[in-house]
């Protein structure tokens, strides 16, 4: 069955209720941690507790961030990332010491799971055997290797610039890219060594070989999931369900589960295959078809758009108006649009997220993303098409008697309807395209198994979100076409095409 729990979310957003007593479990936007949430809300929901699991949300700073905001209750972390990068204190990897630091920020920290995935350094195995290449200080000896990291690694404090310093690495900037896409460039050719997590499935399926940190600069990372007390407090049944996988784990078997998940079979079911195996526990794996998947994405999709288009044409059209009608001014109008145009979208994103009123995971910060980039071309386009209204209908207008509203409603409005129509189909077509970002922050959309086919590296999955938001489009362009027929004079459309 379809799930529409998504239009529940999104109205608590808008109205800003108070939190839902289901327990909301988080994952970051890599296989590993999706099949780790996965197993958190299944074995949640054996307590008898809803769960919910909002996978894929962001990297390490979105999801910790989410948790003290209480946005979620419960995700995946692991005890180096939280001492390194959270608390940025390295005496804190020691799980009894970190205990204590998080307990004072409100977050609790259950047992570790049983295994590490530790950063290390992969490299093709034809290429380290040409070179002699075995641990990470002989890459000093070759200033020519081309490095790519995922993007999060690039900027760590347990990254990329530590491992640099550390080992007196010669090599330039690395090239910033997608931790799925590293591992296809790797294999390709197109750069020479990148980060792996040692529980990645890549490496045997591409043969790599991890080189040893002879000089032990990365710490471990033992994985835990990271709660909000609060939530432990209120939910004692649920917390010792989830601590029944603690150690349960190990490399092999999170290996494998990494692998299944990238072979496209859903996370819910690995997941729930495990529990039955390892723990004889019979879960609640709800999976779906991609057909229910592509549909229910759609309908998300759909009412991102819509609620930002049609609040965006409430306001816009009246400025545009405003500053036809008041030209210095209008200037400063379609100015400011035009800047809000110019910020980089994953940007505006992660910053509406981080502000107090507005933020938050979810549909709230996305459709107000949306509505922003909507209003210049709705906006400009207004103010020239009644700009470019000849002064001679307008005093004709005049002429007759009519009122100002009766000037704008019965010929402003319809000799600039096109350019008008024209403004408010551009906006559709890029909040079509734009509101894919939304899954990064939990919005849902097809962004959703695009952003899956990223993590994955699978095409397929990539086509399915990818498919149905170009024909979302097309279908935008075929209705507003129509809808100029409709509204815009006969005598001012445009002739068909010969």
């Amino acid at each position: 069955m379809i799930r529409v729990r998504y239009f529940g979310l999104f109205l608590l957003a808008i109205v800003g209720c108070g939190p839902a007593a289901e327990t909301r479990v988080g994952s970051k936007a890599d296989t590993e941690s999706v099949v780790l949430g996965e197993l958190a809300a299944q074995m949640v929901r054996t307590s008898g507790t809803t769960a919910v699991h909002r996978q894929a949300v962001g990297g390490t700073l979105v999801l910790w961030e989410a948790l003290l905001a209480g946005e979620i209750d419960v995700y995946p972390e692991f005890t180096g990332t939280l001492a390194l990068q959270i608390l940025n204190d390295p005496s804190l990897a020691d799980f009894d010491k970190l205990q204590p630091a998080l307990a004072i920020r409100g977050i609790g920290i259950a047992k570790p799971l049983g295994y590490e995935n530790n950063y290390a350094v992969g490299v093709r195995r034809d290429t380290a055997e040409r070179l002699n290449l075995r641990t990470v200080s002989d890459l000093a000896r070759h200033p020519e290797l081309r490095f790519g990291f995922s993007a999060e690694f690039t900027r760590r404090a347990d990254g990329w610039p530590g491992l640099r310093t550390k080992y007196g690495l010669p090599q330039g900037e690395p090239r910033a890219l997608e931790h799925a896409i590293a591992y296809k460039a790797l294999v390709d050719g197109q750069i020479d060594a990148t980060d792996v997590y040692t529980t990645d499935a890549e490496i045997a399926r591409y043969d790599l070989r991890v080189l040893i940190d002879d000089r032990e600069y990365f710490p471990h990372y033992a994985a835990a999931f990271a709660y909000r007390t609060e939530w432990a407090i209120r939910n004692p049944e649920a917390l010792a369900s989830l601590e029944r996988l603690s150690g349960s784990l190990d490399e092999a078997a999170v290996r494998r589960m990494n692998a299944r998940a990238q072979d496209r079979e859903p996370e819910a079911a690995v997941a729930g295959d495990f529990l039955r195996d390892r723990l004889g526990v019979q879960s609640q794996a709800v999976v779906e078809s991609d057909f229910e998947k592509v549909v229910g994405y759609a309908g998300q999709h759909l009412l991102l758009v819509a609620v930002s288009l049609a609040a965006a044409i409430v306001v816009a059209i009246p400025l545009g108006v405003f500053a036809a009608r008041r030209p210095r001014y209008g200037r400063w109008v379609v100015g400011f649009a035009g800047l809000v145009q110019t910020i980089p979208s994953l940007a505006l994103l992660v910053f509406l997220v981080a502000v107090p009123v507005i933020g938050g995971l979810g549909a709230r910060p996305a459709i107000i993303a949306l509505f922003l980039y909507s209003l210049l071309p709705i906006l400009r386009n207004t103010a020239t098409g009644l700009t470019d209204i000849p002064h001679s209908l307008r005093e004709a207008a005049d002429g007759i008697g009519l009122t100002a509203w009766q000037k704008l409603r019965f010929v402003e409005f319809p000799l600039a309807a096109r350019s008008i129509l024209a403004g408010v189909k551009t906006a559709a077509v890029i909040n079509i395209g734009t509101a894919t970002l939304g899954a990064l922050i939990d919005a849902g959309g097809l962004g959703v198994p695009i952003q899956q086919g990223l993590r994955a590296n699978d095409r397929g999955l990539i086509l399915l979100g990818a498919v149905p938001a170009a024909a979302l489009a097309l279908i935008a362009e075929v209705l507003f076409d129509f809808l100029e027929r409709l509204v815009v004079p006969r005598g001012l459309r445009l002739p068909p095409p010969s």
